[in-house]
């Protein structure tokens, strides 16, 4: 792991061939990602280090796709300097001014989301929008992200892995769903797009007020996710005026789309991230020792249940209940340990 005593060697080594060679690192709050960023306190706080282990993290990914959005009008963080096969950059340092910092801080909501809204709508009309590196977002990995409750939310909430069968028809069902789906408008989706990824810049026209943090792992898909990944927020409420709102806005901006296929992309892409995300969640604590969002599991089972009466999501719906998630939302353990022990995965504090 990146906290490892050789790690700490790799960073001096990769700042020795830079201007901060003696630079104190500040370390940065940890997303539930493995990388991780320090602050370079030099006394002007201009760049960040990032340290993205290559056993876990594609440096590569984030460095080709940060320069494609920065070429289509969009703010990313320059990039000083860069090893890939060590996994660092230098990189600018925006701030502290997240989106999700301002509303914690008091700031109207409208204001923060009409931007980030209006930084989807510029995305999504640029003719060029497509990169041939990236790869599509298509059948296999939306089930790939699907089948996480499955395998991880309910091991957490029963203690035990799910029967076979069970996996294969919640497996079959959602494979139904997408194929009676028509076929999406597409662009590149960020897939991480929300608040706690979006900072306030001091520029003075949009989209540069509004820097990017995250979107390594960006696909071509359908263009409903990502505005649906900033109105459902895993990690926030939003009052649904707000989001109603929002959408008006993104359609307003986007006369030539098909609204109604958008509409029913949007609820079928909601239920399958809020599937996803569950099983995320249950995986960094079973998993990876970090407990922290199971917080946030109730909210996310609650905007699940939303779109529970879409027709086509009546299947779903019926696993669901017939599994004890659908309609009250199951308890979350306190214990998450135990259940590490009893699926094998370590129980102790650190491991």
């Amino acid at each position: 792991m990146n906290s490892f005593p050789a790690r700490d060697a790799q960073r001096r080594a990769f700042l020795s061939e830079t201007d901060f060679t003696d630079s104190h690192l500040v370390p940065m709050q940890q997303d539930a990602s493995f990388r991780r960023y320090f602050r370079l306190d030099d006394g002007e706080h201009g760049w960040l280090l990032m340290d993205a282990p290559p056993d876990t993290e594609n440096l590569t990914a984030w460095l080709d796709i940060r320069s494609h959005l920065a070429d289509l009008g969009l703010r990313t963080p320059a990039v000083l300097r860069s090893d890939v096969p060590h996994g660092f950059a230098l990189i600018e340092d925006f701030g502290d001014q997240t989106f999700t910092r301002l509303l914690d801080g008091g700031e109207a909501p409208d204001e923060l989301y009409a931007q980030a809204t209006n930084l989807l709508t510029h995305l999504h009309r640029q003719p060029n929008v497509f990169l041939d590196a990236l790869k599509p977002y298509d059948l296999d990995a939306l089930m790939t992200e699907a089948i996480l409750l499955p395998d991880w939310f309910l091991p957490l909430i029963f203690g035990k892995p799910i029967a076979a069968e069970d996996r294969n028809r919640y497996r079959q069902i959602w494979e139904q769903v997408f194929a009676s789906l028509p076929t999406p408008a597409i662009s590149l989706v960020l897939r991480d797009f929300h608040v706690d990824n979006l900072i306030r810049l001091p520029a003075a026209t949009a989209p540069h007020t509004v820097g990017l943090l995250d979107f390594q792992d960006a696909l071509i898909g359908p263009m409903a996710y990502d505005l649906m990944s900033l109105l459902e927020d895993a990690r926030r409420n939003l009052p649904p005026s707000l989001a109603e709102q929002m959408q008006q806005r993104y359609f307003q901006a986007m006369p030539l789309l098909e609204m109604e296929n958008f509409k029913l992309w949007y609820r079928i892409l909601a239920a399958q991230r809020h599937c996803k995300v569950a099983g995320i969640f249950s995986r960094l604590a079973l998993r990876d020792n970090k407990p922290n969002y199971l917080a946030h599991i109730p909210r996310v089972l609650s905007l699940l249940q939303m779109h529970l009466d879409e027709p086509l999501l009546r299947p779903l719906a019926d696993w669901l209940r017939a599994h004890g998630i659908a309609g009250d939302p199951p308890e979350i353990p306190a214990d998450y340990r135990s259940i590490r022990r009893t699926l094998n995965l370590g129980g102790g504090a650190t491991d």
